[in-house]
């Protein structure tokens, strides 16, 4: 769902020349929220503007490897000067998410912001309020769908290697390089187009996925030896995670990153799901195959959301609790022995 109230020139003289753009993406910012902030941060630098990027929450040690990603500013660690920004902002981007709850407590200081509000989004139901909006579920990521709004301005040529590197990143993550959410011909079609640009795709690779503390790898063994419940009878298996384990293995932010893949590895499995305990809540993942929408079972049960076979969620009760609510609504979707 695109917006063509405004055209692309009117869009593109908008967010050209001595402009205060203030990019924002969601809480515990992943692949996707970094990589197309930034790929849209050094994009409208090349347009004359003075771009800022705020994220609600700390992102993953393995993503500040991300040109200029030093530029960032965390609401939570600098909230006057965040809040400084959001107030002489004349264009704000909303990135990467459908719902203004998701930006946390930047939400109430958004909200009243009298910019010029686009969304750009690929997550279904989109809520918030802006003045453009490109939203689509079917695209990858959010990073293609930056791109194509490149593309859609006239301006495919100001696509450099930075910010092919950025936009690569996030496709590459928020499809789990390539496995899921990725059978569109056009995201291959943009993925070349990337690549024209002479980034090197195996160095993002190993700048993502192996450059992990031991801990972490530590971490994911005892998850899958220790914590992983296999449910056969439907088709389910989990992995939860306590504070206390957290802290016996110095739990970063981003270390649980793809942990909840795993379990859909072994033969049978069709629904994965993790349970993280933190300190206010805990905070759900879900992972599915085939036509089991864990968006709609999240929605109903957990107060959260996403796409058809990626989605999350969180939970007020113990995890204790969270878990035996999980296990009971099971019979309801699958079929037990």
């Amino acid at each position: 769902m695109s917006d063509l109230s405004y055209s692309a020139q009117n869009i593109l003289k908008t967010i050209s020349g001595d402009k205060r753009v203030l990019i924002v993406t969601h809480m515990n910012p992943d692949g996707d929220a970094i990589g197309s902030s930034m790929g849209l941060y050094h994009f409208l630098k090349s347009l004359g503007a003075h771009p800022e990027v705020i994220i609600p929450n700390k992102m993953p040690g393995f993503l500040k490897w991300i040109p200029e990603s030093s530029i960032i500013k965390v609401f939570t660690h600098n909230t006057g000067k965040a809040k400084e920004i959001i107030r002489g902002a004349e264009i704000i981007f909303f990135l990467d998410f459908n719902s203004s709850d998701r930006t946390g407590k930047m939400k109430e200081y958004l909200s009243p912001a009298g910019a010029f509000r686009i969304l750009i989004d690929h997550h279904p139901d989109p809520g918030v309020k802006a003045d453009f909006v490109m939203s689509d579920i079917s695209v990858s990521s959010t990073a293609e769908l930056v791109y194509l709004f490149i593309e859609w301005l006239g301006r495919a040529d100001m696509v450099s290697p930075v910010v092919a590197e950025c936009l690569y990143t996030g496709i590459m993550t928020d499809t789990g390089c390539f496995s899921y959410n990725s059978s569109q011909p056009g995201t291959y079609r943009v993925l070349s187009k990337l690549l024209e640009q002479g980034i090197d795709k195996d160095k993002i690779y190993d700048n993502v996925y192996d450059n992990f503390s031991e801990k972490r790898i530590r971490l994911l063994g005892y998850c899958l030896d220790k914590k992983m419940v296999v449910m056969q009878e439907y088709q389910t298996a989990y992995i939860s995670l306590t504070k206390k384990e957290k802290e016996k293995y110095s739990f970063a932010i981003g270390d649980s990153e793809g942990f909840v893949n795993y379990p859909l590895s072994i033969k049978g499995i069709k629904f994965a799901a993790f349970f993280m305990e933190n300190e206010e809540n805990v905070k759900l993942s879900f992972r599915s195959k085939g036509s089991f929408s864990v968006n709609e079972f999240s929605r109903k049960h957990f107060s959260g959301g996403g796409h058809h076979n990626a989605a999350g969620g969180e939970s007020e009760l113990s995890l204790d609790d969270t878990i035996e609510k999980f296990r009971s609504l099971l019979p309801l979707y699958f079929e037990g022995d």
